[in-house]
Formats: structure tokens, sequence, C-alpha cells
């Protein structure tokens, strides 16, 4: 039902559906990023669990609409070495990646609650926060670009069956995202929660273009479509397990972040199956 409304509302031409699944995710993360107006001043506890909700959606979501259906389905050979190579390519551009831009876990000290104030007060900005919340800004946005690509790769894929869902599964858990970065904006002792959200926006908007890039790319060359889905793949699993686990266990937080990672993970598996 849901993937013949969408083929009814945009059409059939998968670049096309490739900006369409941009722009919800990154108006999801605006969403996110705004939330900041109505959750002044969310704890670690919560921001903890909320990024841990995250990462399990992303663990699902690179197993059953990337890695698993480009073996399967994309592969004409049969053999799962394309994935499994763009898998380990996806991994390696984030960690090579990281040696220009520190790593995120290390700079969401932005973001911790001993610096935090309330939103509405005007901060005076130190320096080094600063420099660490724009550092922040900047790997959240290298790690927002899998997740665009991703999208784009699987609606360029034309299974509109495991698109549709990892659309929607990117596009909640950069809700939590989204208003991470806020928070570290606000906390960085940028005093205007407008300007907070801002960051987050920017932030999300390359998903937009390397949505439509990712859609473009394996609809030209179809050939490189098991290669981006597992790419896409690895690249998120790298961020997984060397940003966001760490970062969700340095408070005393790893139950709920452990729960909220097991949570992310039965949204996503419930989305594939009652979508797909």
């Amino acid at each position: 039902m849901i993937v013949e409304q969408f083929s009814q509302t945009f059409g059939t031409n998968p670049v096309v559906h490739g900006l369409v699944g941009g722009l919800v995710i990154a108006t999801l993360n605006l969403l996110g990023a705004s939330l900041i107006f109505v959750w002044r001043n969310p704890s670690e506890r919560a921001m903890d669990g909320a990024l841990g909700f995250a990462a399990g959606v992303m663990l699902a979501a690179s197993f059953t609409s990337l890695i698993i259906p480009g073996i399967e389905t994309y592969t004409p050979s049969g053999s799962p070495l394309p994935v499994l190579i763009g898998v380990a390519l996806g991994a390696l551009f984030l960690d090579r990646s990281d040696v220009f831009i520190p790593h995120a876990h290390f700079l969401l000290s932005g973001r911790r609650r001993g610096d935090a104030a309330d939103p509405g007060d005007d901060l005076p900005v130190d320096d080094d926060r600063l420099a660490g919340v724009v550092l922040f800004i900047l790997a959240i946005t290298l790690h927002n670009m899998p997740e665009g690509l991703a999208v784009g790769v699987g609606f360029g894929s034309g299974d509109l069956e495991n698109a549709i869902p990892l659309m929607l599964a990117i596009g909640i858990q950069n809700i939590p995202e989204g208003l991470a970065v806020s928070v570290a904006a606000i906390n960085a002792g940028l005093d205007k929660r407008f300007y907070a959200v801002f960051t987050g926006i920017r932030s999300g908007i390359v998903e937009i273009p390397l949505a439509i890039l990712g859609a473009y790319a394996v609809q030209t060359v179809s050939a490189l479509l098991p290669y981006a889905m597992g790419f896409a793949a690895g690249a998120m699993l790298f961020v997984i397990s060397d940003e966001i686990v760490p970062e969700t266990h340095m408070e005393g937080n790893e139950r709920v972040a452990t729960l909220g990672t097991i949570f992310g993970t039965i949204v996503m598996l419930y989305l594939d199956i009652s979508l797909g």
C-alpha cells in the first residue's frame, strides 16, 4: 500500500525518489534540532538512550536494507564479494576521515551536562568549547554523508520495498542526532536557540545532494550498486561502533543506551517487515 502510494505520488524516476528521500531525512534532522525549543535541557541519560536508539536503527538497517539485499538481489554472480568490498571501503573511508576530523565521541564533550546551562541563558563563548563544537558539527556532518548516500542508493536500486523502510529508519535516527547537535551548540556558549537549530540543519542538509548522487550513480552505472550498498552499510557500522557506542557508554548510562539500541533494532525490523 505505502509503496504504491509513494509511486503514485512521486512517479517512477529513482533519482526523483532519491531527492524525496533526502528531503525526508533532512527534514527529520531539522525536527530533532528543533526539539531544543521544547526540550530545553535534556539529561545526559536521555541523550544516551536516544543515541543508543539511533545506533540500533542504523545497525538493523545496515543489514536488512543494504547488505542482505545487496548480496541476494544485486550481485549477478551470487557472490557476496562486491558487497563485502563495499563494506570494507565504507569503514576505511570513515576511518581515514577521522584522521582529519577528530572522533565525534571525543568532541561530544561539548554537550556534557557538567558544562550545561539553561539554553535560554546568555553564555560566554569559550574558545576551546566553541572549537570543539565546530569540529563536532563537522564530524556529525561527515557521518551524515553515508546516511544520505544509503537512502539514495536504496532508491537508485529501484526496490521501493527496501528503500522506503530505509528512508524512514534513517530519518527516525536523525531526530536524536539533530537534537545532539543543537545541545552541543548551546553548551558551547552559542546563546540563541535559533542558531543551535541552524547548526542542526547544516549537519543534515548534506544528505539531500548525496541522496540524489547515490541514486543517480547506481542508475547510471548499475554495476556499482552492490559496492555502493556495501559502502553505505560499512560507513554506518563504523559510526555505530567507533562513535555512538563509546559516546553513550562514557557517563555510566550503558544500560539505558543498550536498551535504546535494542529498541531501535526492533523498530527497524518492524518497519522492514511491515513495509517491505
